[in-house]
């Protein structure tokens, strides 16, 4: 670090000199002046030399330090400055190869090994940009500046064979020098373009990823020029480099962000046609990379970012890629993986990736494919409004400073569902969607899934293919839990339980309610035991789900008022399916956890557990039936008491259920006394019949004596 702070402070009054020196109006090239230059432009060399020289083991990091500072004015628009500063380049380089004082590791010019490491001050990381702005230079109008640049990358070259030769990894490198080299001497034998691509590929084999990225960058800036020998030599130059280099995920993004942001200002066809191989290449090469690149450079897909998504959906092969990877993108906004810090967020590309289809759906090159995985995209950009409706406030504002047109987050995930249905020609589910509310009830957390809903019923009016295709996504994508979209996932496929021709399909339901029965996702196992209900109801399905009973039963454990109402309803209908043995052993199971509903503080749910009470007392036979009495007996007391409940259906239930347990019992007065309802005599019979129980009766009773309903508070009093 000291050594470094000491390089920077030897090395901080150079770009002053240089710009000092390189901007003076250029002198004769005889009299006093053009000697004093020249005398002046050989101490800067000797100069140059010096520092590089004291470095001692920094030599390599004072050497592009220099050539760092130095690089600027060789994009100079005056050509004297360009040419000066491309000689100083041009003779330092001539020295460093001349003396052979610096030690490089040699894995700056070639592949090395897993693991590898150097150190810094060994490191030569500047090939790939000297290289592209040197070989540039190289086509310039001004002879002397080609010269120079030619020169520069003469010895810049012998430096490459010096440093590998070293390390025995280039035999007889006089020999390499002689024919790769000769020509470096002679430009004028051959015309500007021919001449800097042969210097370019010179250096070809020494290219490594890094060094090539900083290649295309620099050719991909020089676009923006009015050379045309520059700019037709940067496009060779970038097509040559794209077609065989494996890139890393930053270096796409660097490229990618290179073409954005210098797009709008290039207008020549051979650099935009350069672009768009490169795009098309690198798409097909790393698609994901450049996916994710461009989506982090507009997430908001401005009037740029739509031209570059049109040229990747040119070819059919590189389109499906894209639109596999925005899928990928969509899917992949799982609530574990928050980051609102970085552009990057996995949340924040998925949003980006919404706004995006929004867009390259008009693109008529893309529909072809867009069909062929409709029914991913169209579910994916669903999940995609309910995890929008949950967007945290950083989140938002990361996306809403790019908007230009004020579309909220919410509203345009849901504006791409709208124009996916819409290109794929499903109008009429639009409109019908848009006549119940469907879009508007989707833009907000509190009636988002009552919106989902609406637009399931709505695709339900679709072809069969289509709903059996959607149903199957389903099935598959719930096969794994996941709490980013897995309650809008069962939202829709328990609205398609209902579909006649999906028969063979609803098997796969049946394989994924257990799991999201265990869910502790707020209403998860009520969702899933209504789409249970739906299936008892079926006459092609009720026998099958039989296989949840089990499942449906652990439900009463501990279950709330909404649990209750629906998986009451689910026992009922599963209890007349059964037959036989199975049938009066789960009467009894279910009539021991069926007591503490009867107390609820919902009517609907109290009614139900009481008649499906009643109802197991018709099923419990042989010898079930003497463990069957003691439930019974149990049960006596709450009925009683419930005789007098304010619910008068709740009242009527426990009247008659009184009425089957006295002929359970065979216990004649107790169920004529239960249709006429005369609570108070029960009481007396009850105590009269087994006084033994007058302690747990007393024990029953403490629970009605804080009852809410004032009726059983006063039969609980009367009753001690």
């Amino acid at each position: 670090s000291r050594a470094g702070l000491l390089l920077q402070e030897k090395t901080s009054l150079l770009p002053t000199c240089f710009c000092s020196i390189f901007h003076l109006p250029p002198q004769d090239t005889q009299g006093p002046e053009a000697y004093l230059y020249s005398k002046t432009l050989a101490a800067m060399d000797s100069m140059l030399q010096s520092l590089v020289c004291s470095a001692g083991t920094f030599g390599v990091l004072e050497l592009q330090n220099i050539l760092q500072l130095l690089l600027p004015f060789t994009n100079s628009q005056t050509a004297v400055v360009q040419e000066r500063a491309l000689a100083r380049i041009a003779r330092l380089a001539n020295f460093i190869t001349t003396y052979a004082l610096l030690q490089v590791c040699p894995c700056f010019a070639r592949a090395t090994v897993a693991g590898h490491q150097c150190s810094k001050t060994h490191q030569f990381v500047m090939l790939g940009k000297l290289v592209g702005h040197l070989t540039l230079c190289c086509t310039c109008d001004d002879k002397r500046t080609r010269h120079e640049a030619a020169e520069a990358l003469h010895h810049l070259h012998i430096f490459v064979v010096q440093q590998l030769s070293r390390r025995s990894w280039l035999p007889n490198k006089e020999q390499l020098q002689h024919q790769e080299g000769w020509q470096v001497r002679q430009p004028w034998q051959c015309p500007q373009t021919s001449h800097a691509l042969k210097l370019f590929w010179m250096f070809m084999k020494y290219l490594q990823p890094a060094d090539r990225v900083d290649i295309i960058l620099i050719a991909i800036k020089s676009f923006r020029g009015l050379n045309t020998y520059s700019i037709t030599v940067a496009s060779h130059m970038v097509d040559i480099l794209v077609v065989d280099t494996v890139f890393q995920l930053r270096q796409v993004l660097n490229i990618v962000w290179d073409i954005y942001r210098n797009l709008p200002s290039i207008k020549a066809v051979v650099a935009l046609k350069s672009l768009d191989s490169a795009l098309l290449l690198l798409t097909d090469k790393h698609p994901s990379e450049v996916v994710a690149s461009l989506l982090q450079c507009s997430p908001t897909c401005t009037r740029v970012a739509v031209a570059m998504w049109k040229m990747m959906f040119s070819e059919p092969q590189a389109a499906k890629k894209v639109l596999q990877e925005l899928l990928r993108m969509l899917m992949n906004q799982s609530l574990r993986k928050t980051s609102t810090s970085t552009k990057d967020s996995p949340r924040i590309l998925s949003l980006a990736a919404t706004r995006t289809i929004s867009e390259i759906l008009l693109q008529p090159t893309c529909l072809q494919e867009v069909h062929s995985i409709f029914p991913q995209l169209f579910l994916a950009l669903l999940f995609q409004v309910s995890f929008t409706t949950e967007l945290m406030v950083q989140e938002v504002q990361i996306f809403w400073k790019h908007q230009q047109d004020l579309l909220t987050p919410i509203r345009s995930a849901v504006q791409s569902v709208r124009v996916l249905l819409c290109t794929m020609g499903f109008e009429s589910q639009v409109l019908a969607i848009e006549a119940q509310g469907g879009w508007d009830a989707l833009l907000s957390t509190q009636t988002h899934l009552m919106g989902v809903r609406i637009v399931a019923s709505e695709m339900m009016k679709t072809s069969r293919p289509l709903r059996s295709t959607i149903f199957c996504h389903l099935a598959e994508l719930l096969s794994v839990e996941d709490p980013t979209w897995e309650m809008v996932a069962m939202v829709f496929l328990i609205e398609m339980l209902d579909c006649a021709n999906l028969s063979e399909h609803l098997d796969r339901a049946l394989e994924i309610f257990p799991m999201y029965l265990q869910s502790q996702c707020v209403g998860m196992r009520c969702l899933v035991l209504r789409g249970i209900l739906r299936l008892t109801e079926r006459p092609d399905m009720a026998s099958k789900t039989l296989v949840l009973l089990p499942y449906v039963m652990e439900q009463l454990q501990g279950a709330d008022s909404d649990t209750g109402a629906v998986a009451l309803p689910v026992l009922s209908n599963m209890l007349r399916l059964l037959e036989g043995k199975a049938s009066s052993l789960t009467a009894l199971a279910l009539a021991g956890k069926l007591r503490p509903f009867f107390d609820d503080e919902s009517e609907t749910v109290r009614e139900l557990s009481i008649h499906l009470f009643q109802n197991t007392l018709e099923l419990v036979v042989g010898a079930e039936k003497k463990k069957m009495k003691k439930e019974v007996c149990d049960i006596l007391l709450p009925l009683l008491f419930h005789l007098h409940d304010q619910d008068k259906s709740v009242a009527k239930a426990s009247q008659a259920a009184l009425c089957s347990t006295g002929r359970f019992l065979k216990w004649g007065q107790l169920a004529q006394l239960a249709e006429t309802a005369q609570a108070w005599r029960i009481c007396e019979c009850l105590l009269a019949r087994n006084r033994s129980k007058a302690k747990d009766y007393l024990h029953q009773n403490q629970f009605y004596l804080q009852s809410p309903q004032e009726p059983l508070r006063q039969e609980a009093v009367r009753f001690i």
